[in-house]
């Protein structure tokens, strides 16, 4: 029982990285289930989502140590222009952390542009709880 809520952390916290995973399925597996009151399985998503961000964060914090390398993924054009946008647009632009494909570079560069911690935090949190409710609402709404 443990081991699936374990589960649903481990698959937000991944879905948040930069890594291709997606947690909205396995809410909506054990929320149809019905064997989680959906507050504990919204909470345990939300935070395993925004840990994640966290992760990606610190991670741009410590990029521009390595964009020199051969081996690194990003071209120092793709980076100009991916801080350009952030200082354009600023921490407003972590709500859009929710959003598939884009979010999770936008918390990195986040990092990157040196954002502060506790503000990164309040954003993404608002964004990928709210993400959670609005999947539990239509789910109870459907």
């Amino acid at each position: 029982m443990l081991w699936t809520l374990f589960g649903l952390f481990l698959s937000a916290f991944g879905a948040a990285t930069l890594l291709p995973l997606q947690s909205e399925a396995v809410l909506l597996g054990l929320l149809y289930e019905g064997s989680y009151a959906p507050i504990w399985l919204i909470s345990i998503a939300s935070l395993g989502n925004i840990l994640g961000s966290c992760v990606n964060w610190y991670l741009g914090l410590k990029i521009e140590h390595y964009k020199d390398k051969k081996w690194f993924p990003v071209s120092a054009t793709q980076l100009e222009k991916a801080q350009h946008t952030y200082a354009k647009y600023g921490f407003w632009s972590l709500l859009l952390s929710w959003v598939p494909i884009i979010g999770d570079p936008i918390t990195l560069i986040a990092g990157l542009m040196k954002e502060h911690f506790a503000r990164f935090v309040l954003m993404v949190s608002l964004a990928k709880i709210g993400r959670y409710l609005f999947i539990y609402f239509v789910y109870t709404w459907v």
